[in-house]
């Protein structure tokens, strides 16, 4: 059974930190690319981050480039979000999604998706 789950969400005030990890199970991680998609309310599924399965290359949204950092633990099929500096604008819900191929943001390429974890910036 394919299962993405992502955690580690929550409140978190401005100019704050959070980490976010999506574990991985049921499928060939190693050869999947993991891509980090947020939904805020009434708003379009957007892309955040992407990491490649065969050389790691990464890409970021221009609106997170600095403050948020993504990897991957292969050895343990996870894939981590690592958010520092965080906006009020940061906050959605935090989707991962993994699809054979390149990094995009092309949401209907992604094989499979996780249920997402709220995540909430605000003082």
């Amino acid at each position: 059974q394919v299962q993405l789950v992502e955690s580690g969400g929550g409140l978190v005030q401005p100019g704050g930190s959070l980490r976010l990890s999506c574990a991985a199970s049921g499928f060939s991680f190693y050869y999947y690319a993991i891509g980090w998609f947020r939904q805020a309310p009434g708003k379009e599924r957007e892309g955040v981050s992407c990491i490649s399965s065969s050389d790691g290359s990464i890409v970021y949204v221009d609106s997170v480039k600095g403050r948020f950092t993504i990897s991957r633990d292969n050895a343990k099929k996870m894939v981590f979000l690592q958010m520092n500096s965080v906006k009020p604008e940061d906050t959605a819900v935090y989707y991962c999604a993994a699809r054979l191929g390149p990094c995009t943001y092309n949401k209907g390429s992604y094989d499979y998706w996780g249920q997402g974890t709220q995540v909430t910036v605000s003082s």
